[in-house]
């Protein structure tokens, strides 16, 4: 009896995946609890294991297909024999499907992948049939919207007029083309320019990743009132203390003492003391929160994700510092765990490890505010009427004005530049 695989449960407000490839072939053995496939969801990619032992059927979901979590990815035999792939299927496995040698007869085209989403939505508005588009240049064929629209762009071939006996020359003429829809007319202008120059052009699908990404910032901006307040903090006693201790704290825990940790504590203790900032709009209600889910963004080469230290603030600074390189070199690698992306309530980027010298970041909904830091740099200040050079930070809150007051906001980025100017004050809770 054939043993189902399906997608399992993927995390908070995760409701589908994207099929990304198939790591076994049909037809091929596997282990119990062996990786088949992999899923791209709206955070990270997951790997799905082999229910049990056996050897794959071939019911096995197209690769970029878009899955429900629950519905079944494919089945295994647990009693079945693994059949040896023929060259031509292995090469078929391995390489994208070339495109078909043209006959001397003229032929039908034969149809593409199942066509993405937006496709067929197009498509269905725009009366294209599915087999007039031979060939998708999406994830293994699929058609994408942009394959229809080239479609649009070309010369529809004129419907066949039945001959008249009473009239053969007005048979013999061509009806005039059709005007383009509005929604035609103006996809193919915007076209126009990239058509153009496809030679120096790349076009990929977008990432549901990167579609995240999107969304939520875009849902972020039509949402919030989003403001931000800035200040700038005087580095001096942070490196002071960093070089201080440095040998002596990684020789103890292990990691290197830096400045997010700081940073990191320095917010929690300013969260306690001014609780809007960690809270959030539900409806009509505030939820405040007697924790801290502190969330570090970390920028990888598939996009930005916010891993979430959860209960940050019973974290000491080995702790802080430790998750956090850990959270980095994962979330660079692509192995976060779902949990470890969820539940946060306040954030911290830092657009200074690539040279940003101030900036004004976005909210990570349903968060209510956002630290910025930015890079250090040697600047003039005035110090007790002297004019001197510090390492100075420019530093900026955004947050949203529906739930927290200027006040509040300003209040608390003074309080964080206090605490990281005199680390001191961490320790007696001053």
């Amino acid at each position: 009896m054939s043993v189902e695989i399906r997608v399992p449960v993927l995390g908070e407000s995760v409701t589908s995946a994207t099929i990304t490839r198939w790591l076994k072939q049909p037809g091929q053995a596997v282990a119990a609890d062996e990786p088949v496939v992999e899923l791209e969801t709206d955070k990270i990619s997951v790997e799905v294991p082999a229910p049990q032992a056996g050897v794959l059927g071939n019911d096995l979901m197209a690769s970029g297909a878009e899955v429900a979590v629950g519905s079944i990815l494919g089945t295994l035999d647990p009693n079945g024999k693994a059949s040896a792939p023929s060259a031509g299927a292995q090469a078929q496995a391995a390489q994208p499907p070339a495109k078909a040698v043209p006959a001397a007869a003229p032929q039908a085209p034969q149809p593409a992948r199942d066509p993405m989403p937006a496709a067929a939505r197009l498509m269905a508005e725009e009366q294209i049939a599915p087999g007039s588009i031979a060939e998708g240049t999406g994830l293994d064929g699929r058609v994408t919207k942009g394959d229809v629209i080239a479609r649009m762009e070309q010369p529809r071939p004129a419907e066949p007029v039945q001959p008249q006996a009473s009239a053969p020359a007005a048979a013999s003429a061509a009806p005039a083309p059709a005007a383009p829809s509005p929604a035609v007319a103006n996809a193919l202008a915007a076209l126009l320019g990239k058509n153009e120059q496809d030679s120096r052009e790349q076009r990929v699908p977008m990432t549901r990743l990167r579609q995240t990404i999107a969304r939520r910032l875009k849902d972020a901006q039509n949402t919030a009132a989003i403001l931000t307040t800035f200040n700038e903090v005087d580095m001096s006693a942070a490196k002071a203390l960093r070089a201080e201790y440095r040998e002596v704290f990684e020789k103890k825990h292990g990691v290197k003492l830096g400045f997010m940790s700081i940073f990191a504590r320095a917010c929690i203790k300013a969260l306690q003391e001014f609780p809007a900032i960690n809270s959030t709009i539900d409806g009509d209600d505030i939820i405040y929160r007697r924790f801290v889910n502190l969330g570090i963004a970390v920028g990888s080469e598939r996009g930005l994700v916010v891993p979430v230290l959860h209960d940050a603030d019973q974290m000491s600074f080995a702790e802080l510092e430790r998750h956090i390189n850990d959270y980095g070199s994962r979330a660079r690698a692509g192995t976060l765990k779902l949990d470890e992306l969820s539940r946060g309530t306040f954030s911290i980027t830092n657009g200074g490890v690539f040279g940003s010298l101030l900036s004004t970041p976005i909210l990570n909904p349903p968060q209510s505010a956002i630290l910025g830091m930015h890079a250090i740099q040697d600047r003039p200040v005035a110090v007790d009427g002297q004019v001197v050079i510090r390492p100075m930070m420019y530093v900026a809150l955004s947050y949203d004005h529906r739930m927290v007051d200027g006040r509040e906001a300003v209040s608390f980025l003074v309080r964080v530049k206090q605490y990281v100017e005199d680390p001191r004050r961490l320790l007696l809770d001053v």
